[in-house]
């Protein structure tokens, strides 16, 4: 597969668990890492190039650091103008279909605190199903996300572990040693249109 990852951090310069993630990815064969916040620091997004670059890859994976429960705010405003109706749901709309969304974050909490009785009440995946649901309506399977907890306390042996776990995934799914169908989210259904998109191995999961 080919692996698109569409990265967004507002503020780089004082990331350190994204920054490790980012390095682990960069220069990998089939893996195009397009920084949203550097193409785009005027917000204005070039619509048709973006696109073009998901028509290119298989799977599109969001990587943000966890701001409020959800993503920085480049993420939603390339959602809004880039999965137009008609192209990426809607009647017509299934350029998408077939294809694979994860998120790849990082959180300032600890893992203890995404959970039912903890500090923020709800799973990771739970928070994320706005993600969730867009997979859905354009036809896609969404990956279970894939986070480093703790942000910048976590110790560097942790952290440099936690990215190379972030690297293997990335390469077992562009590889096809790991299935994209037996890393689905917990509880994610694949809709009927995944199956639409005239590709024999998707079409026969």
């Amino acid at each position: 597969m080919k692996i698109l990852v569409l990265f967004a951090h507002p503020k780089i310069s004082d990331s350190i668990v994204q920054v490790e993630m980012l390095e682990r990815i960069r220069g990998l064969d089939d893996v195009t890492v397009h920084d949203l916040y550097a193409a785009y620091p005027d917000f204005l997004i070039d619509v048709e190039r973006e696109q073009a670059l998901l028509l290119q890859h298989d799977l599109i994976i969001f990587q943000h650091p966890f701001y409020w429960y959800s993503s920085p705010a480049i993420i939603k405003e390339w959602q809004d103008l880039v999965l137009e109706h008609d192209w990426a749901y809607g009647g017509r709309g299934n350029k998408l279909h077939g294809k694979f969304l994860m998120n790849a974050i990082s959180t300032g909490g600890p893992q203890n605190f995404y959970a039912h009785g903890g500090k923020d009440r709800f799973e990771i995946r739970e928070l994320l199903n706005p993600f969730n649901q867009t997979a859905y309506l354009c036809g896609m399977g969404w990956l279970e996300p894939f986070a480093i907890y703790v942000g910048r306390r976590i110790p560097p042996a942790d952290l440099s572990q936690q990215a190379e776990k972030y690297r293997d995934l990335a390469v077992g799914l562009r590889d096809g040693t790991l299935d994209p169908l037996k890393h689905l989210a917990k509880n994610y259904k694949l809709p009927a249109s995944f199956a639409t998109k005239k590709d024999k191995r998707h079409a026969s999961a």
